[in-house]
């Protein structure tokens, strides 16, 4: 550039590397933006093709056209309010299992647990965890990694298998001989995770974890995690074990405003199978197999028909709802802090 070059020459020389910089960085962001509300709006027309699906099913194989069309309003009521008081015991639960310095508030743990457990119902391979980490980590407010969160959803696994060992016990030992093998399966697993949880301060020294590099090192957070949780893990089981029990009677109840005989040793019996399908994530939509999963183990169980699909699919659109219901709560109380805690930061300051 010579010297006889006007300064606006100059100055739009360089105005247009950085005008591109921006327009490029604002292109990004509108694409990111894009990409996540195409992402949604799939998973709200999934669930809603889902929904219509089920009610398809439910006109087509009983006399009725909405599950709930012949039940009692008060009970349904009662059932939904115990099935959200699950969700509530349970995002109360996985907080404990979080390291006290970092541990993220209770409106983003139950943001998290109804996500996931609203997205379960169609979701494959147990993909609702991702879901799960994704919405706890975009609610920000949290500082811990990736890794912290994963393994605070593996130890939740295994306090919520031991929380529902004494329900499963019971079921076990008040069902017929045809379901107790899978009632023993999920004994077992509690029995194999409260194994684990005992011997954590001394997985890493198992010679076969020892010959297996990521099992060790696996293990030895576990360990690190286990000698400072122990008292939140306990505290965890009893929430979890809440949950459950929360869930057992809000389906005992369901199952009366249906016009099902109170029974909740038929609640739990049903709760701990559909527990003991649940092991074997290979399923097309978790939500989705508990209903034909409930509907026909009352069927085995010698409850008509019309009642048994209506109560699969009625009991799954209570959870899910009062999933998507706690989502949303968790993630207005959540918005509600942050906007409180932006508020009085320049007060402070």
């Amino acid at each position: 550039m010579s010297a006889e070059t006007p300064l606006w020459v100059t100055s739009r020389a360089g105005w247009w590397p950085m005008a591109g910089t921006v327009l490029s960085a604002v292109g990004s962001r509108a694409s990111a933006v894009a990409r996540e509300r195409g992402r949604l709006l799939v998973g709200c027309a999934f669930a809603a093709l889902t929904l219509v699906g089920c009610l398809l099913v439910s006109r087509h194989l009983t006399r009725t056209s909405w599950p709930l069309q012949r039940a009692h309003v008060g009970l349904v009521v009662l059932a939904g309010g115990l099935y959200f008081a699950s969700f509530i015991l349970r995002a109360l639960g996985w907080q404990k299992l979080f390291p006290a310095r970092a541990r993220p508030d209770r409106a983003r743990c139950l943001a998290a647990c109804g996500a996931a457990a609203a997205s379960g119902a169609v979701l494959p391979f147990r993909l609702d965890y991702l879901v799960k980490i994704g919405t706890l980590r975009r609610l920000g407010g949290v500082r811990l990694t990736l890794e912290a969160i994963a393994l605070s959803i593996v130890t939740l696994g295994l306090v919520d298998a031991v929380a529902i060992l004494p329900l499963s016990i019971s079921a076990t030992a008040t069902s017929s001989a045809s379901f107790r093998p899978p009632l023993i399966l999920v004994v077992l697993f509690g029995v194999g995770a409260c194994g684990v949880l005992a011997a954590g301060p001394r997985l890493s020294r198992l010679p076969y974890l020892r010959r297996h590099a990521r099992l060790h090192r696996a293990a030895g957070r576990l360990e690190r995690r286990s000698a400072s949780t122990r008292r939140s893990a306990i505290a965890a089981g009893c929430f979890l074990l809440g949950c459950w029990t929360a869930r057992a009677l809000g389906s005992a109840v369901l199952l009366a405003a249906l016009g099902v005989a109170f029974s909740p040793t038929l609640a739990l019996v049903v709760l701990c199978l559909g527990a003991a399908a649940s092991l074997l994530p290979i399923t097309s939509g978790g939500g989705i197999v508990n209903v034909g999963m409930t509907a026909s183990i009352l069927l085995a169980l010698g409850i008509g028909k019309d009642q048994a699909i209506n109560f699969g699919l009625a009991s799954g659109l209570l959870l899910c709802g009062t999933a998507l219901l706690a989502a949303l709560v968790g993630v207005a109380l959540s918005l509600t802090l942050s906007l409180r805690a932006q508020t009085l930061a320049p007060a402070d300051a």
